[in-house]
Order: structure tokens, then sequence, then C-alpha cells
């Protein structure tokens, strides 16, 4: 895997991204977006890292970005509204530097906060008619604790929770997915950060991505 270092804009200024790169020729690409950026997330998150670097063995490009106020990314915290229009500029202009990429398949994954982005996200491609993604990827959701407006996830989405989730309770997960009517897995014992968990969760990613 080869990692290069670039910088895009968003609505706040330069928006810091990691983009790692197969060794073989790429299928397609992934967008992996970290934790709460208050609470120390980055995109070097050992579970954003594991969700790339999955990504990339089953043949995608992968996008780190780092949210406003992280690392050399410009703006303030914003609660996902500010950080999904960032995304949504992110994505038109990695296509406009990687032209070969559009029209193919793409995977979007978050984790924790990055899971509001993601979702909403989603949701914001599918009101514009964009390209959306062939997979969605949610890894100890907290969408509900941003969300700024109504989403509707795919069939083909990934819900993972770690059933001592401390940080993002695994019984909220329960309730805000009621009536959404897509199942969850469930890793046992595994906390918020799937300490001790990542081959199980990296296993679980892989499943999923080569289905």
């Amino acid at each position: 895997m080869r990692t290069e270092q670039t910088i895009f804009k968003g609505l706040s200024g330069n928006i810091e991204c990691a983009i790692d790169f197969p060794d073989d020729e790429p299928r397609g690409w992934a967008l992996c977006l970290h934790p709460h950026p208050l609470f120390d997330g980055t995109n070097t998150n050992k579970v954003v890292t594991t969700l790339a670097r999955t990504c990339v063995q089953n043949g995608y490009v992968a996008l780190r970005p780092n949210f406003r106020g992280v690392g050399l990314s410009e703006g303030s915290f914003d609660n996902a509204k500010g950080e999904t229009a960032d995304m949504l500029a992110l994505i038109e202009q990695f296509l406009q530097q990687y032209p070969q990429f559009q029209g193919q398949s793409w995977v979007l994954g978050g984790f924790s906060f990055g899971t509001a982005v993601a979702a909403q996200l989603y949701a914001e491609l599918h009101d514009r008619q964009a390209s959306l993604p062939t997979q969605l990827i949610l890894l100890g959701p907290g969408v509900w604790r941003f969300a700024y407006r109504e989403v509707t996830l795919p069939e083909n989405t990934l819900l993972v929770h770690g059933e001592k989730d401390d940080v993002i309770p695994l019984a909220d997960a329960y309730v805000w997915l009621k009536d959404r009517q897509l199942p969850i897995t469930v890793i046992p014992d595994s906390g918020h950060f799937f300490h001790g968990k990542l081959v199980i969760l990296k296993n679980i990613l892989n499943k999923f991505l080569t289905r």
C-alpha cells in the first residue's frame, strides 16, 4: 500500500487528506471518515485505518480526510453539518483530479462521529441525484447524535457495534434502528474502539466488501 498526502478545499478552507493506493490497478475508491474531532479523532484512528486498509486490500483507493480543525484541515467543529458539506466538495474535487474513478463503484464508511457525516452525506448525494456509494459502512454508529436532517439507509449498509460500547450504548443503536429494518452486527465483549477486536472487525469488513 502506498500513501500520499494531499489538500482539498472545503467550505472553511483546506481539507488535509491521506490517500491510500493498492499495489494493483484499483477497481474503485472509498471514503473513510474518522471519529469526533474534539475528542482526539483523526484520520490515523486505528478503526479508520483498519477500514481503509481493508478497502485497499479489496482493490479500492481509500481517502482518509481530517475534519475541520484536525491536523492541517482548517475551520472549526460544526456538528456534522459543515463536515458533510466539506465532504461533498472533497468528492467533487477528487473525481476531477482522478477522472478514471468517475462511474466506478465506491464505498462510504465512517466510525463513531464519522457515521453521522457518512449517513447524512449519503442522503445529500441522494437528494442531488449524484453517484451513490455501492456500499455504506457504519462502525460504532451514532448518527442520531449529530443529525441535522432525515436519513434513509440503503439495504447495502453494514452496521457494526460493540456489545459493551460505553460511548454510544448498543441500546441506543437498537432504538435508532427500530423502524429502519436493517440488521446490526454485534461484536461480543467489545467496547467503542474495538480494542482487541480489530481482527474480528477486519474479517467482518472483508466479508462485506467481497460479497
